[in-house]
Order: C-alpha cells, then structure tokens, then sequence
C-alpha cells in the first residue's frame, strides 16, 4: 500500500471516468418528471430511492456510511490517524423543479469516486477522507436552502427549523419523521474540530467558463444572498364590472414590485447584483376576477453584504410607497439574510496547483449562485 503523510499524493490517481457518468446517469433517472430534466423533492419516495441507491454504491464499494436526524449523509475513508480533523467534500442530490442532472450530483458522486479511486489505487491518507450528501440545499419544499448544512453549522435556530412548514402545511418535523428520521435535531451540529478542510465540487450553472474556454473554475468568494416572502393584499371583484380607477388590485402592485426589484439590481449590476422574482401565487386565479391577494419570493444577492443591503432597503422601501398609492396591504418576511463567503487561501492554491499538475485551465470566479460552503466556510477552512 502506498502512504502519503499529509494530503498531497505525487501523480495521478486513475479516476473511472465510465462509472461515474453512468451512475450520474442513472441517479437523473430517479426524478418526478420526463428526463432530460430532473425534479426531486426532500423526503418524497424519488428523493429517497436516490438516496437507498447512493448507499448502495457506498456499501458496494466497502465504505462505511451514517446519516444525521436531518438526512445528512456521511461517507468515511478511514485515514492511519482518525482522531485528527478529517478533510471533507460534499453536495447535494435535491432538485428543484425541472432542474439538470449535473447540479449537485456532481460533487456527490464525484467525490464517492475520488474516495474510491483512492482506495482501490491501494493508498492510505494519515487523516480520514470524508463525503457528505447535504440534505436539502435547495429551497424548494421549505422556502429555504441548505438546511442541512446550516444545522451542521448550528446556524439556525432549532425550534425555527422545526417550525419550518411546506405548501401543504405539514412541518419540517413531521417531515424528516415520516422520512425515518426520528433523532434530536440539536445532535446535527458538528464539533468545531470535526473536519480540517472542506471543498465543494459544483457545476458552474453560468457562462463564465465557457466563454472563456477554461475547464476549471477556482471560486474565491459566494455572494451574500436574501430571500424574502412578500404578500400584498387588496381588493378582489369582477374583472368585467369594477371600473379601473377604483382597482386595488395586487397583482398589478406585485408586477411593480418586481420591475422596482429589477431596476435596483440593474442599477448595481457592476457589483454584481440580481434581483428575482421567482415564485408567484395569485388569489383568487381565476382569468374574470381581480386578484384580491398574491404570495411572491424575492431573491436578492450582491457581491458584497452593504450593496445587497442597499438594494434591499431600496427594494422595502418602494415597496411601502407602492402599497400606500395603489392601497394595497404589505407584509414583507426575511426568511434568509446570508453573509458573502470568503474561500480558504490555501485550498485556492491547492486548487490551482493541482489543475496546472493536470494540465487543465483555470479561472477565478465568483461564485452566483447558493452552496452548502457558504455554512461549512462558518466554522471550517473551505473552498
């Protein structure tokens, strides 16, 4: 058996690059709607048929694994030395709606495939090599994203989590129970000396890379990111009878809301800046009544923390003055306030070293779009 003391391994490890396209493959297929899109909700069956095969391969490969009250998964290489801090990799499986198969799954069974090229290449690391499925990275059931690792940073409260409830009302407990996932919520947190390192492979989800025909992206921060549910409340009628100057109707003040959200994003884009508009519920939805109520998501994300902040107190504040002219009700509720995410320095230029080894471009970028690093970087070197 070969040893390496420390992380880096001279030479190239042979990856099965035909096994890991095909269980990538494969796993697309445990998806609720028709390939090549993927859609897989947390806690539903097609959400944990993926999981039962994810653990097959593990159990096929001779690698122990555990799961967390929440679904996180773990995957262990036992290193010479397992008291130390182990280095780990991870992402996530969940999909939202119509989504490609890449996203996630990539860094999930990429790194279950760095774990078993190392074992089978009859190597043994001093400290132990360790991949994490995080449960729950998208918002799609709950309104919010990386529950998983937010509870293994202990960044959220607990009874908040627990309170947490999906469009059909039943709770993130109830949830996680009829899942088989019965344990304290509390035990999910890490110790603050679980892991020694933490890195995130991920697709790109942008065009930065390709236009500029690299084939590695080093990401040296992730921007701070807000979402908030917005309802406005006004006055329902028919569409056919209630004359236009005496409409209160809250569609049309939830479409003046997100044009104020786009052109407050635009206005700072060279920070980059977005604001989204992306979930819209009109009540009653019916094509001859006027829309007494709609329930609407506000995502918005900046580079850096005072110029989202900025955009946000601009966005809140037309909201108000849009309300009071069209006499229409507000409620605006934060659901996430994010800070920026800053990558470990020394996991950048292992990185970078290690593409320039392989012979593989590079370029460094910003991070646009959420990741589970953004919770694990709180507590642990990560990149």
């Amino acid at each position: 058996m070969r040893s390496a003391g420390g992380l880096a391994v001279s030479g190239n490890i042979p990856i099965n690059a035909e096994r890991l396209l095909s269980e990538i493959e494969h796993i697309s297929g445990f998806s609720d709607v028709p390939a090549p899109a993927v859609t897989r909700i947390l806690y539903t069956p097609t959400d944990m048929a993926a999981r039962r095969y994810l653990k097959q391969l593990a159990d096929a490969a001779g690698l122990p694994w555990r799961e967390d009250a929440l679904g996180n998964w773990f995957v262990r290489l036992q290193g010479t030395e397992p008291d130390l801090p182990a280095v780990a990799t991870g992402s996530h499986i969940d999909a939202i709606p119509y989504a490609g198969k890449y996203d996630g799954v990539v860094g999930v069974l990429g790194g279950l495939e760095a774990l078993r090229a190392i074992r089978e290449a009859g190597i043994t690391l001093r400290r132990s090599l360790e991949l994490i499925m995080f449960t729950a990275e998208e918002p799609t059931r709950f309104g919010l994203g990386c529950l998983g690792s937010r509870g293994m940073a202990g960044l959220m409260a607990w009874d908040a989590m627990r309170a947490l409830q999906d469009a059909n009302g039943v709770s993130l407990e109830q949830a996680r129970a009829d899942a088989g996932y019965t344990g304290e919520l509390e035990s999910v947190k890490l110790s603050p000396d679980a892991y020694a390192y933490f890195v995130e492979l991920h697709i790109e989800q942008g065009p930065f890379l390709e236009a500029a025909d690299r084939e590695i992206g080093i990401v040296t921060d992730i921007v701070a990111s807000t979402t908030v549910r917005v309802t406005l409340t006004g006055e329902g009628g028919h569409a056919g009878t209630v004359p236009m100057p005496e409409r209160n109707d809250a569609l049309a003040a939830a479409a003046e809301l997100a044009l104020l959200a786009e052109k407050a994003a635009s206005f700072r884009s060279r920070g980059l800046a977005v604001a989204t508009v992306g979930m819209l519920d009109v009540h009653p939805g019916a094509s001859n009544s006027i829309p007494s109520r709609v329930d609407l998501t506000l995502d918005v994300r900046a580079r850096e923390m005072r110029v989202r902040d900025a955009m946000l107190e601009e966005i809140h504040t037309g909201l108000k003055t849009l309300a009071r002219s069209r006499q229409v009700q507000h409620e605006w509720q934060v659901l996430n306030h994010d800070p920026a995410c800053q990558s470990d320095p020394r996991i950048l230029a292992a990185i970078a070293r290690s593409a320039e080894a392989r012979g593989y471009a590079h370029l460094s970028l910003v991070s646009r779009a959420y990741h589970d690093t953004v919770f694990m970087a709180r507590h642990f070197p990560a990149a």
